[in-house]
Formats: structure tokens, sequence, C-alpha cells
């Protein structure tokens, strides 16, 4: 079955092919739009197609839209009520509710040839469940927690996976949201909601949790599976935060207490999951899933033995989701995803011929690697652009910055270059087989999606990367999975004894992250970056200003 799902009613359009089970390709719009998240998560802008992700899906696996089997959309508006009847302040939501059926003709449209009638409705908090439990090695015996703003009538999904089947246990009907009481706080301390609730979870550890008493009254768990998530009086708790203005004691506070009640909250539903089903293995999806420190906390106090998360867990991740659900249930086998380096790539040929369009003096040296290496123990900030982009919000080791995590004043740096909150932590890319020997927590972790405690004696030595609560948000690296990053890792550990780097995303504040190689050229031009490995390739800021070719080799 060659089945192209997509998502698009809310935030993070996305689309991704899978071919007899196994997940060929999947990009998020963003990347080809360059807009933040595609597009925010407002009914009039439901109508809007990852027209450019789904077309470069299918030009991957050479396929024509006449060519697909299916297509997965991950709403399905046939479960929906009106938003009134829900309890949701959502006026314009039946327009919302509109461009949702009308999403085959859509479809149609975008993709000339694709027959509408290949369209089928796949709920949303079902896809989220398969991109997690069908892409998780080792699952097909497996428990599955779905919790994000919200689906068509619920913000939560319990379930199991056995083999092909994905049974729903239990789902929490709206108003009541986790999600989107994160969001009411993120706008409420002056940022982005449904776009920078992860500031939430870092500011959170500046905090203490002093109001959780107080947060405890408006949202708790039930005991049966479910909770409650009243509206809370944020007002009362701190002052609203401008944009602009600068963050206080009783918003980090405030930040603490509602990260403390979220995890009470999560806690209590892996616990009554566990009771339902006894499983070793537990899978994780949706945008509260993106919280790497309650994530680590399940992992942690929970009762399951393994905790894999979808590293595209918010919406993107559905169009993923889709498709392998409705692979299942034609009887292909899903295959476990193998990384999240899903998107797009370029041959080193291309690489150069796009350098050398660019006017840009570059070289190629013996071996990136080495000299990445180098310039990082020489304290500079390199840009990392290898091999295929990363689906979901991490940079893995594709597309990211790096530094070296020795020298405490990188992380001011760093967030300098990339023009964001000083309160934001950077994360260390390790090796594999040393993670243990620095980080205590839930290992391996090659999709950042959990924080770790920094053992005694390594704090001192890679500060950069050490959050404010002494954790770090780790990424593991493995050598027969990444070479190449291994490769670097073990070059700049012989020049500085340190298994770490700084790894963040490459990219800007605002800006989605780098996907092709004219945004890589873009970001190294407009920030203080000193070296952009691109490919096998050299780019040098102190050579960047050359109008002569001279000195290129390839």
């Amino acid at each position: 079955m060659r089945i192209l799902g997509i998502n698009a009613l809310f935030h993070d359009p996305a689309a991704a092919l899978v071919i007899d089970g196994r997940t060929v390709a999947a990009a998020e719009e963003e990347r080809f739009t360059r807009r933040k998240h595609g597009k925010r998560p407002v009914p009039f802008s439901a109508w809007e197609l990852p027209v450019e992700s789904a077309r470069w899906c299918l030009r991957r696996a050479g396929l024509r839209p006449q060519d697909l089997d299916a297509v997965a959309y991950s709403y399905d508006p046939r479960l929906a009520r009106p938003a009134a009847d829900m309890g949701l302040d959502d006026p314009w939501d039946h327009l919302r509710q509109t461009y949702a059926r009308e999403a085959p003709g859509f479809l149609a449209t975008a993709l000339p040839g694709l027959d509408p009638g290949l369209v089928r409705f796949v709920p949303h908090h079902m896809a989220h469940a398969a991109s997690a439990a069908f892409a998780a090695d080792g699952a097909a015996r497996s428990s599955v927690l779905v919790l994000d703003g919200r689906g068509e009538r619920a913000s939560h999904l319990a379930a199991r996976r056995t083999g092909a089947e994905l049974e729903p246990l239990y789902a929490q009907e709206l108003p009541h949201s986790l999600g989107l009481v994160y969001e009411e706080l993120t706008a409420h301390l002056g940022f982005l909601r449904s776009s920078d609730e992860f500031k939430v979870m870092a500011l959170a550890s500046h905090g203490t949790p002093r109001m959780l008493s107080e947060l405890r009254r408006y949202v708790f768990p039930t005991g049966d599976g479910g909770f409650r998530a009243n509206a809370v009086p944020w007002h009362e708790l701190c002052p609203p935060r401008g944009p602009d203005e600068p963050w206080t004691r009783d918003h980090a506070d405030t930040a603490a207490s509602a990260q403390a009640v979220l995890e009470e909250t999560l806690l209590d539903l892996v616990r009554w999951l566990h009771g339902r089903t006894g499983d070793e293995v537990l899978t994780l999806a949706g945008g509260v899933a993106l919280n790497c420190v309650a994530n680590a906390r399940i992992s942690r106090e929970g009762p399951f033995s393994r905790v894999w998360v979808q590293p595209a867990a918010g919406d993107a991740g559905t169009a993923l989701g889709g498709a392998l659900l409705l692979a299942a249930g034609a009887g292909d086998d899903p295959e476990p995803m193998d990384g999240a380096d899903l998107g797009r790539e370029w041959s080193d040929a291309e690489l150069g011929a796009w350098l050398k369009d660019a006017g840009v003096p570059f070289d190629r040296p013996p071996d990136i690697a080495d000299t990445v290496a180098q310039a990082l123990a020489d304290n500079a900030v390199v840009a990392w652009f290898q091999g295929r982009s990363e689906y979901g919000p991490r940079a893995l080791g594709h597309r990211s910055l790096l530094a070296h995590p020795g020298h405490a004043g990188n992380l001011e740096r760093l967030n300098d270059v990339k023009g964001r909150e000083q309160f934001r932590p950077v994360a260390p890319m390790v090796l594999a087989d040393r993670a243990a020997e620095l980080f205590d927590g839930p290992l391996p972790s090659p999709y950042m999606l959990f924080v770790h405690d920094v053992r005694p004696g390594w704090a001192e030595r890679i500060p950069a990367v050490v959050h404010v609560d002494g954790t770090a948000r780790i990424q593991t690296v493995d050598a027969a999975r990444e070479p190449l990053v291994a490769r670097m890792l073990h070059a700049f550990e012989r020049l500085t004894g340190l298994p770490v780097v700084v790894n963040t995303s490459l990219n800007t504040a605002g800006r989605p992250m780098v996907d092709d190689p004219r945004d890589a050229l873009e970001c190294f031009g407009s920030a203080p970056v000193d070296l952009l490995a691109i490919g096998p390739y050299a780019v040098r800021r102190g050579r960047m200003f050359r109008t002569s070719p001279e000195g290129w080799s390839v």
C-alpha cells in the first residue's frame, strides 16, 4: 500500500509517505514555506494544506498522486461537535469543520490526478497514537498515551497496541485539556501560544512551585483514567507579562507550579493505564509529549519499564500516524522508525553547485568531521548541515548549531546568535556508549525528549549544557546510525577530553529550522557563525566576503 499522510487542520501542517508499512519520507510544510509552524492554528487558516511537503514526499518516492492507494487526513469532522457544546470559546470553529469536510476536494485540487475518494478521515488522536505505537521499536504489545490541546471532541487518549490493532481505552472529553491550560499560561506569560510552550517549561526551572496547591483546585486527575482541567485565573497567580517585558520571580514560580501539576496529572494517567494493560512499554505522542521534563519524570517514577516518545510528537506527527494506521489496517506490517532524518537531502555534487552558484568561497577538507572538531576545540560556533533534515522540532545532528560545552559563556553566546531569551538552555550531544558516564536518566535518548541529571564532576566540565536545575536534555549518538556525527565527537574528545558538544537547532528566533542549502547560507550570512559545514565542504566566515573564486576546491 502506498499511503500519503496529511496533517493540516490546526497547526504544523505536514506530509508523510508510507509504502508497504515503511516510512519513506516525512516533512513539515514550514521547512518549505519558511513560515514558523506552517500557519497559525486559527479557523481561517484551516483550509491551508501541506502542498509543498506532500509534493516532495511523492517526488522522493517517484510517485504521482494517481499512484497512491490512500490518503490519510488526520482529523475526522464526523466526530466533532459544535464548539459551544464542548465548552470551548471558539465561535468560528464551524468554519474549521467546513474546511475539514471539504479536504478531499481541496487535496485533489492541490495534487492533480488524485482521486478524492481515496482520502480517509482518521481520528486525530488515533493518528497521534499510531505515530507512537507503530513507529516505536519493540512496541508490538504496548500502551500509548496521547495528550494535546484538542482533537475533534477530546484532548487525550489512552490506548493499547496489540500487533496491528490499536484499541482505545479512554478519552478525556473537552473542554478539559492539559494542553489548552498550558497554552493559556504561555499566552499569559507573554509568549506565543501553540508555539512557545517549551519556553514555559524552560522558565519553570528558574522558579519554585509555590502555587501548586492553588493550581490543584483547577487541574487534577479523577482516578478513572481522566482528569479535570478547568479555567485557571492566571491573573490571580501572577501579573500578565508583555512580550518584551522582563520576567519576574512570580512568573517563574507560576510556570514551575503549572509544570508540577502537569507532571502529577500525567503520572496518575500513566499509572491508571498500566493498571489496565500491565504492559512493559509506554509510547507517547501529542504536543504535551514534547515536555521532556515531564517525560523524564514519567520514565523515572512511572510503572513502565521503557518509555518511547515520537520525535514529531506534535500535530506534524499525525501525518505519519494516520498513514501508519491505514497501513496496519490494510494488512501491511508497520516498520519502526529508524531515525527522525526523513526529510530532504542533497548530494555532494549538488551542494558544491549550490555554493558555486552563490559565489561563496569554500574548500573541501580531507574530513569535514576533523575540521569541525578542530574549529569547536578552538571555540568556534559551527553550522552543521548534513544528510536528510529532521522530522519534528529537534535538531538531531543534521541541521544543528554546534559549540564547545566547556565554556560557560557559550550558552549566552548561542542565545545571542539565535536571538532568543537567555533563560533558554542548549543541549549536549554525546556518544551513546559514553552517555551513562556523564548523565543519569533514560538511555539511549536519540531524540532529545528527556532531561537527565548531570553526574557529579561533569557539570563543571561542560557548563554550557547544564541547565539551572542541574539537568541536561541530551541526545545520544549511535555510531552505527550516525557515523559522521560520531566521528566528529570522537575527534573533539581527542582534542579536548570531552565526549560532548553543544547541539541546538540551526535557525534564528521565530524562523523554522534550516532545511535546504539556501536556508543554510542565509542563516550563516546573517548570524555570527564561524564555520558552515555543509556536506563535505567548509565555508569560513573569514573568507565569506571574498569576491574572487580563487581558492575554491571541489
